[in-house]
């Protein structure tokens, strides 16, 4: 039930291109080029995969990090 309520909030915090952990915009992160996109890296320790192509945001996996 607790993932219900907190799975859409996440999803809504990483369209407008901030951190689901501190809230922080990703675009002031620290960042990587790699063969998934580029790595960034967010200061509460949170690693993301940017889609330059598309301009989104994901949570990187565990066998891209």
């Amino acid at each position: 039930m607790f993932k219900n309520v907190i799975a859409p909030i996440q999803a809504w915090l990483l369209s407008q291109g901030k951190c689901v952990g501190c809230g922080m915009p990703l675009d002031k992160a620290s960042k990587k080029l790699h063969k998934y996109g580029e790595i960034v890296t967010c200061k509460c320790g949170r690693i993301y995969i940017h889609d330059t192509k598309t301009k989104k945001y994901r949570r990187a996996l565990i066998d891209e990090v």
